[in-house]
């Protein structure tokens, strides 16, 4: 996942790599996460991945040197290519966070992105309350009637929704906030994986009131309000990503 909201239009079909370097990063990144190279391993010499994904050692060194970069790997002289701990994973790289969507769920995880996303959206939903101007109010309304014209269509409506927060992020002139484009798209992703499967009108109607109260606290300029809203927007995503 490069571009914001590449992760939602995704949900309807996963996409394909665009060339053997991102199948290469895609497949072995995405086996990490999912425990398919476990962590404290060894991946298979050069000789058996470049044979595995029929690609050159050039590709290949490439693609294990932006792996690295991610945390996922390290390499070790005279060892090889070893799996990282987590703690060495760069839970902030968009990518990274697009592994997850398919992987074995995990609790830690789940609860580590909704409570960060609880810890500083709310906040930047508040400044902007504060400090919010007509053009930042239009986007967001331009946002609630694209939410609002998509309800048959559930993947329009998670884009539609994650632009909202978005703007709100980007409002909020925060690098740190802006910095979580990825954790918010990945939890619209848990949270929609399931409506675009198997669309539920009623329940996207729920979440549209509840982004209209949204903008409109913001609108109103009630930091205290808009920092209650947000949170009960988090909320709601992650009742749905757990199917309660």
């Amino acid at each position: 996942m490069s571009e914001p909201g590449s992760l939602l239009r995704s949900l309807s079909g996963r996409s394909t790599a665009r060339n053997f370097h991102s199948h290469v990063i895609n497949e072995i990144g995405a086996g990490v996460i999912s425990g398919r190279y476990p962590i404290g391993t060894t991946l298979p010499n050069d000789a058996e991945l470049m044979a595995d994904f029929e690609v050159s050692r050039t590709v290949l060194r490439e693609a294990l040197k932006t792996l690295e970069a991610k945390g996922l790997l390290e390499a070790r002289p005279k060892v090889g290519t070893k799996v990282a701990k987590k703690s060495r994973w760069n839970l902030y790289d968009p990518q990274v966070l697009a592994w997850h969507l398919d992987a074995p769920p995990d609790a830690e995880f789940l609860s580590g992105l909704h409570e960060v996303r609880r810890s500083l959206e709310p906040i930047a939903a508040a400044e902007v309350a504060r400090r919010r101007t007509a053009d930042q109010i239009r986007l967001m309304l331009y946002w609630i009637r694209q939410m609002e014209t998509s309800l048959t269509s559930p993947q329009n409506f998670a884009l539609a929704d994650f632009e909202l927060h978005r703007i709100i992020a980007d409002a909020a002139h925060n690098p740190f906030i802006r910095a979580l484009y990825g954790v918010i798209e990945l939890a619209h992703a848990f949270a929609y994986q399931r409506l675009v499967d198997a669309p539920e009108e009623e329940v996207l109607v729920a979440i549209l009131d509840k982004h209209k109260m949204l903008v409109q606290r913001i609108e109103y300029g009630d930091e205290s309000g808009t920092r209650a809203a947000m949170l009960e927007t988090i909320e709601h995503d992650r009742q749905i990503a757990l199917g309660t």
